[in-house]
């Protein structure tokens, strides 16, 4: 069955395409498997709830007509505005206007979200662009720059809100512009495409512009709310969507409710942060979570910028999932929140998930892979100006909440992870206070952070690990916890390229030499692992051993060995110095330039005029098992990879070179 929508319509009809719905909700209320919902070109202020799932062998699919010009908005124009002084301007909202969430009464609170911040939920959006929320009427009055946007001549946009009985009432500075010859809006909803019901799989959206909801910030120990969403089902297709302007997070694939541990680190305090995150992963293990109930959705071929947390989030709710072909970008740049949970794709309990094919940039960090990030795949992605691209933005004070950023931080997991095949241009690639990582045939320009560090939950003066679990091999079943030995790492057929290093970065880096959470190191290549032990080295501490009534030993706890090979290292690159097969070019300058025409990149360098082809071929045998869940680097199926294809889908042949080109 195919139902129509056409909100041009004066009067809705019964569906058909001579009698469109006029809204995409009343399809959503009756829509079926199999059918259809056609969605015509328009501004759709609804959000769309659907009713009933679709099974795997007949999806739910909605459809906009022409690619992204139906549009889905969680915003309301606003055109009663009185001019209170020059450039600032004023409107009077009754509250009954929002129904029963007014998202200028609700502020941005959770687990982890830094309580410095005092933000709403709502904006207002001028001209499709949200402005900047201060917390007094002085901030509208006289607004000053804020240096710590990564837009900063936008921050001069600002605006208030403060209640008045049962009015909402809202101050903006809309510098020269006169509201009521501009688009001003303001978010009302809380979503925009998202079922509030557990357990409606198998819906595909496909080709809509998604924006300006007033989402909540998303821990992974709170329910998970997004702009457009699964909301704890299985098999969603989210594909060729421009979804941008959401409050916290664009797209959620993460975590259901669970009332007596939702945000509980916040509202009970007894116990921390880590512990609440272990109670919520074992409460969803007998609550359903399983690989035959949740997860396995697609997220591909979309615009996903310009949202305040994340462009995607996602806890438990995500396993086995798919992204690909996206482009994240421009992620909490406006630096209004702040707190543990941001980047361009944040995702907790990653497991089996592959990350393939997309493109991050500007944002606050490109990919956060926090816990469980097993048997998690980022394959063929670029990665460039994730790390405070601009110069004013090298300040202290935007340092001690949001940190420097990086391309990818992995923590406290076990692995097995793998990254293949990708191209890192930020200054600093990785933050690494994990184990079990795999690393073969990527170009990495920036450095590798926070190694051996960052484990810990920070007490005063006592041991605080943070134990976190591994799993059955591709499965969601817990097999057991344990703390980050540190080490446990692979390099193989990497290309390592020193980038010239801002002096403004090295100064503000030498803050962090000893700091818990970051090392602050800025030297391209496996160097910060230079002291951990070799296989060999490593075995030879358990050699003699006879199980009880052994001498008392630390061979448990030591950090685990590191294994390298065929790597290449450019303009000053380090190796480790137990490193042996390897090659180092210390005669030659590479050059290595991004460019963009405003619709594609360019990779603009000398480096294969000396890169030479004298590597091995690596495949899963190479790699071995990461430790603690004894799982090989292999495919979700189990079945073993061969890394015989580049970043451009080209076959490598004999004559292997190092890095994500074969040539």
């Amino acid at each position: 069955m195919k139902y129509y929508v056409n909100c041009g319509v004066t009067n809705s009809g019964n569906g058909t395409e001579a009698a469109p719905f006029k809204t995409i909700s009343e399809a959503a209320v009756i829509a079926l498997p199999g059918d259809e919902v056609i969605v015509d070109d328009g501004i759709y202020r609804e959000h769309v709830n659907p009713k009933n799932a679709g099974k795997e062998d007949a999806r739910i699919t909605y459809r906009a007509k022409n690619k992204l010009k139906a549009v889905i908005t969680g915003a309301e124009v606003i055109t009663d505005w009185s001019e209170v002084k020059p450039h600032v301007w004023k409107t009077v909202i009754d509250n009954s206007f929002f129904g029963n969430y007014n998202p200028f009464k609700t502020q941005v609170e959770g687990d982890w979200f830094d309580s410095n911040f005092t933000a709403h939920t709502g904006d207002v959006f001028l001209n499709g662009k949200s402005m900047y929320e201060v917390t007094d009427i002085e901030g509208v009055y006289n607004p000053k720059e804020n240096l710590s946007s990564w837009d900063k001549d936008f921050t001069i946009y600002t605006w208030y809100t403060e209640a008045d009985g049962d009015k909402t009432v809202i101050y903006a500075n809309f510098q020269d512009i006169n509201p009521k010859d501009a688009l001003v809006e303001i978010s009302v909803r809380q979503n925009c495409f998202y079922p509030l019901e557990e357990g409606i799989g198998y819906i595909t959206l496909d080709g809509f512009t998604v924006c300006k909801a007033a989402t909540q910030w998303a821990p992974p120990t709170a329910y998970q709310d997004g702009m457009v969403g699964p909301h704890w089902s299985k098999g969603w297709i989210i594909e060729n969507c421009d979804i941008y302007e959401s409050k916290c997070s664009g797209i959620s694939l993460g975590k259901y409710l669970q009332p007596n541990n939702d945000n509980k680190w916040l509202k009970w305090k007894y116990k921390d942060g880590t512990q609440t995150e272990r109670d919520c992963i074992c409460q969803a293990q007998t609550e359903g979570w399983t690989k035959e109930n949740i997860g396995s959705h697609i997220v591909r071929n979309n615009n996903i910028h310009d949202c305040g947390q994340t462009g995607i989030v996602g806890h438990l709710g995500g396993v086995f999932s798919v992204i690909e072909n996206n482009h994240i970008h421009h992620i909490n740049n406006k630096q209004n929140l702040a707190g543990a949970e941001i980047g361009g794709i944040k995702m907790h309990a990653a497991i089996d998930v592959i990350i393939k094919n997309n493109h991050f940039h500007h944002c606050t960090r490109g990919l956060w892979l926090d816990w469980q990030a097993q048997g998690t795949r980022v394959t063929g992605n670029l990665f460039h100006d994730n790390a405070l691209p601009h110069e004013y933005l090298l300040r202290l004070e935007n340092l001690a909440n949001l940190g420097l950023g990086e391309d990818i931080f992995i923590e406290v997991s076990h692995g097995p992870t793998l990254i293949d095949n990708n191209i890192l241009l930020s200054d600093r690639a990785f933050k690494l206070p994990t184990q079990g990582v795999a690393f073969v045939h990527n170009l990495i320009a920036g450095s590798l952070t926070a190694v051996g560090r960052g484990v810990d939950n920070g007490a005063k003066t006592l041991k605080s690990p943070r134990y976190t679990p591994y799993h059955v091999p591709h499965r969601t079943e817990i097999a057991g916890f344990m703390t980050i030995l540190h080490g446990d790492m692979r390099f193989y057929n990497n290309i390592f390229v020193q980038s010239k290093v801002r002096d403004k970065l090295i100064d503000i880096c030498k803050i962090f030499e000893n700091d818990e959470w970051d090392d602050g190191n800025l030297i391209a290549g496996t160097i910060p692992y230079d002291k951990y032990m070799t296989e060999e080295e490593w075995e030879k501490e358990f050699e003699g051993y006879c199980g009880m009534g052994s001498m008392p030993s630390d061979r448990y706890y030591i950090p685990l060995p590191v294994w390298t090979g065929g790597n290449a290292y450019f303009n000053g690159a380090k190796p480790i110095s137990k490193e042996k097969d390897f090659y180092e070019d210390t005669e030659h300058e590479i050059k290595i330039e991004l460019t963009t025409d405003g619709k594609d990149w360019k990779l603009d360098t000398n480096l294969f005029e000396y890169l030479p082809k004298n590597c091995s071929m690596i495949k899963t045998e190479t790699l071995g098992m990461a430790f603690e869940p004894e799982q090989y680097y292999e495919n979700p199926d189990g079945s073993a990879i061969v890394f015989d294809t580049d970043i451009y889908g080209n076959k490598r042949t004999e004559r292997i070179a190092a890095g994500p080109v074969a040539y």
